[in-house]
């Protein structure tokens, strides 16, 4: 059973020192390549025992509802995953009282989740997707560890790739993993929108000369226009005034399914009309994909990280809310 508390000050100072005289130094980028994280593996592996920072890969694979392979997270990690890895379940570590999937859970349901992980503060935590879909769900774990201050944190670009290069997998049941006692954190708010301001924003987009708040929006096309279902039955497709569509899938490569280099994701966002100098909210069907594309803004620095938000609650809860008098679902004619 994981314990969830506050670390004393003498045991935080300890750990501090631990991670300051340890042997893993932080990577260069946000993003990993897998011989990086094979490197780092081998010179500071997610041992039980050791007292010093250490690795840990993350799986946060994970499936819209509507797949047809009716796969889940859980079964393509026992199938194939980096050795030692653990797996972080993207349906279960949430705002269970929310009507809507995948909100932000709160600080101390979050510091459970991380101690039931094993993991550590002073960890460094590198968090990938299946092999079938490259990136998809890990960014948002990540942006989550972020928003919830975890220190080091990366995403693998990406375990597709790790398996084509040969590199160590294993398979079949999980190892015991030692519990932990990860201490509860604060939220960053500010990396959070919420309905209301995302709401205020969208009612603001037809007012001349107000548009200062961009939202972007990283479903399919089909869904965004309202020409196609969406994946969660009885939900109306279609995207708030003013938003702007960039399918999540634009800023990977197509055939490696990574994120593209910087350079052409700075050319991503500025053909789809993207203001660098202005605020920007990222948005998706619950939250998920949006932070594909808060990764992509972010490894291109293509405006400022400051200014940047992701609508937790995005379409799902959008389409439930608003209401039809106030016309703030736009479809294609």
């Amino acid at each position: 059973m994981a314990r969830v508390g506050v670390i004393s000050p003498l045991r935080a100072s300890m750990r501090s020192t631990a991670a300051k005289t340890g042997a893993v130094r932080c990577f260069s980028s946000y993003l990993v390549t897998p011989k990086e994280l094979h490197e780092a593996l081998k010179k500071a592996p997610p041992s039980p025992i050791s007292s010093e920072p250490r690795v840990i890969p993350l799986c946060a694979s994970w499936f819209l509802p509507n797949d047809p392979q009716k796969r889940t997270g859980l079964d393509v990690f026992i199938e194939k995953r980096i050795p030692k890895a653990r797996f972080f379940d993207l349906d279960k570590v949430i705002d269970k009282r929310s009507p809507y999937p995948h909100m932000l859970p709160s600080s101390k349901d979050f510091a459970a989740a991380m101690s039931e992980l094993g993991i550590r503060r002073e960890d460094t935590v590198v968090i990938y997707d299946s092999q079938e879909l490259g990136i998809f769900s890990a960014p948002r774990v990540g942006w989550t560890m972020k928003v919830f201050g975890h220190p080091k944190v990366h995403i693998l670009n990406n375990f597709k790739l790790w398996i084509e290069e040969g590199l160590p997998t294993e398979s079949g049941n999980v190892w015991t993993i030692e519990c932990g006692t990860y201490p509860i954190p604060e939220m960053n708010e500010d990396k959070v929108a919420s309905f209301e301001e995302v709401r205020q924003v969208a009612i603001d987009s037809s007012k001349e000369g107000s548009k200062s708040v961009q939202i972007l929006d990283a479903r399919s096309p089909g869904r965004w226009s309202g020409t196609e279902p969406e994946p969660r039955e009885g939900l109306s497709s279609g995207h708030m005034p003013g938003s702007i569509n960039i399918p999540f899938s634009a800023v990977l490569d197509s055939s490696t399914k990574a994120f593209l280099p910087a350079d052409k994701l700075k050319e991503v966002f500025a053909r789809a009309g993207v203001d660098p100098s202005k605020p920007i909210i990222s948005s998706c069907g619950t939250g998920v994909t949006a932070c594909v594309l808060e990764t992509a803004l972010n490894e291109a620095q293509f405006g400022s990280p400051e200014k940047s938000k992701v609508y937790d609650g995005s379409w799902t809860e959008w389409a439930q809310r608003v209401k039809s008098s106030e016309s703030l679902i736009e479809k294609a004619e």
